[in-house]
């Protein structure tokens, strides 16, 4: 899967790594890198990752060779799971080569943030009963709205008109753009706060866990949801 050959990198007159070798046969297996302080565990996976171009050396993933990929590509790569790769290549990757898209790539936390905070609305474009959307609550987290597809429990996390707005079809959610621009992100951020912040999930665990003990089991609790109102 993973094959890295002769991999060196320098820094001037500084030899950070020299002629490293690695072959990684298949998945399931967990490896580790071990050394001392200073013997370039770090850039090794800088290496790896793309965010380090190396001075000689091979890095190949798979069939490919990924060694002047950008850290981004690499990344999708690396998301893509072997039985979703033909349908990829064939159906998502081509949409990719347009001047409007900008494919980022995965980002950490505070790059998250930034991303978020600094959209004009966050789309999600699911097709299943996704039961929750983590992804909606971080947006509104940042004040930004969140335009979501009528699927599983999007209806019950988006406020439609307040804090984004729920669509059915891609039409509707062109046409929604607009209008969420127009809405108040502090309010995005305070209904956040109300409604999903760890104080209040923790609270409706407690009074769920309180109505079990009240009740003698679960199965006599009742039925009424403890989700956020």
């Amino acid at each position: 899967m993973l094959e890295i050959e002769k991999l060196s990198v320098s820094y001037g007159t500084v030899q950070a790594l020299q002629e490293v070798d690695l072959k990684i046969a298949g998945a399931g297996v967990l490896h580790g890198v071990i050394g001392p302080n200073g013997a370039g565990k770090t850039t090794f996976f800088h290496l790896i990752s793309g965010m380090v171009q190396p001075s000689e050396g091979t890095i190949r993933f798979g069939e490919r060779d990924v060694t002047a990929l950008p850290p981004e590509q690499r990344a999708l790569m690396a998301k893509i799971d072997k039985v979703d790769r033909e349908y990829f290549k064939a159906r998502v990757e081509p949409l990719l080569n347009d001047p409007l898209i900008e494919f980022i790539g995965e980002v950490d936390d505070n790059e998250k943030n930034a991303l978020l905070g600094d959209a004009m609305a966050v789309l999600f474009s699911i097709d299943w009963p996704e039961p929750f959307g983590l992804v909606l609550i971080e947006a509104m987290a940042c004040g930004t709205p969140a335009i979501g597809f009528r699927r599983g429990a999007v209806p019950e996390v988006i406020e439609h008109g307040s804090t984004g707005f729920v669509v059915d079809s891609i039409d509707e959610a062109v046409a929604a753009i607009p209008a969420a621009q127009k809405l108040d992100r502090r309010v995005i951020r305070q209904r956040f706060v109300e409604r999903f912040q760890v104080q209040r999930m923790a609270r409706d665990y407690v009074d769920l866990y309180a109505n079990v003990l009240r009740c003698g089991s679960a199965d006599r609790t009742p039925r009424t949801a403890a989700a956020a109102d």
